[in-house]
């Protein structure tokens, strides 16, 4: 059998004493994960239990030391399963302890299509597409944290959902609802945990779009201004970081490709964006998801590479060389 987790992060994580609590999670992860990606279910045993098991106890012990929920933030590129694997989470915990998890997208919080527009007008034409640094919601993402963390026993809390067919926040009536306490938050998005560039390196374009659209880099520096401002007091409260290292860009182009059909499915809206229009869209990310690729494995408390077909290939653990599987 295929051994993925390291040593040093066993299974047991929640220690001896809590055995049938960790026995409780594998008879329901099998159950409840069913409908993950079929390349994902090869992989329960060897890598999404042990998983579950560790950031649980990670979970457990930050809410016995704090007496509040743990942030726990989840990077990766577009496609790359960031939404699948929090859902998954929050049903197998569901099922297994009764937590309450609240799972948030950072794309939830994008500025709503007539800010962008707006924003378009008063700082650059680019930032009218959603995606970027500085076309969220920040201070909302910072209050709706507090919130969570403090939400009492019984109180309902709603908080934005966004539409990506019609580019815009969803009506209230669609909105997501947690009732407190929170046992857990997962925060997820593919510039979660990102840190700013050097101006150096911001100088020359790197594809197509910087090149005719941004020439003079007051878009792509703007955003970096706000990377290195706001959301650097959003990404400090993050507890514990991990990542989904995709393989690279053609992996994101590929698996936006197919994200974008499933959301035109489930979404009530029509228009999705054909494959040109996605190899654009694409172009906003490239520069973020590239030094995230390179920089963020160095400070990530967890990493977890995916392979060209979806699959987890190797696990990096708190700064450790990479842990190959070993047959």
């Amino acid at each position: 059998m295929t051994t993925l987790w390291p040593s040093n992060l066993t299974a047991d994580a929640l220690s001896s004493s809590q055995q049938p609590v960790i026995q409780q999670l594998s008879q329901v992860a099998d159950q409840v994960w069913k409908t993950m990606p079929q390349a994902w279910q090869q992989q329960i045993q060897s890598c999404w239990l042990p998983l579950a098991s560790h950031l649980a106890a990670l979970a457990t012990r930050y809410q016995e030391q704090h007496q509040k929920p743990a942030i726990l933030g989840i990077h990766g590129g577009q496609g790359s399963g960031k939404s699948t694997l929090c859902n998954a989470l929050a049903e197998v915990y569901k099922v297994a302890f009764n937590w309450k998890v609240a799972v948030i997208s950072i794309d939830d919080l994008y500025l709503t299509k007539a800010q962008r527009q707006q924003l378009a007008l008063d700082v650059h034409p680019l930032l009218t597409t959603r995606g970027v640094p500085g076309t969220h919601d920040v201070q909302a993402g910072l209050t709706l944290f507090e919130q969570l963390r403090s939400l009492n026993n019984q109180k309902l809390l709603s908080f934005p959902s966004f539409d990506k067919i019609a580019d815009d926040r969803s009506s209230t009536d669609q909105w997501h609802s947690i009732t407190g306490p929170v046992d857990l938050i997962l925060f997820e998005g593919w510039c979660v945990g990102c840190k700013a560039g050097t101006v150096a390196e911001l100088q020359q374009a790197i594809n197509t779009l910087e090149q005719t659209e941004d020439p003079d880099g007051q878009w792509r520096h703007w955003v970096n201004q706000q990377l290195r401002e706001a959301y650097q007091d959003w990404f400090a409260q993050i507890d514990y970081l991990l990542m989904l290292k995709v393989p690279g860009m053609g992996a994101v182009q590929q698996w936006r490709t197919q994200q974008e059909a499933d959301n035109e499915k489930a979404s009530k809206s029509q228009g999705g964006m054909n494959p040109a229009q996605i190899q654009r869209f694409i172009q906003h990310y490239q520069r973020l998801t590239e030094r995230a690729l390179n920089d963020m494995p160095g400070y990530a408390d967890l990493v977890l590479e995916l392979n060209e077909q979806h699959q987890v290939a190797a696990i990096r653990y708190a700064k450790d060389t990479s842990l190959q599987a070993e047959q």
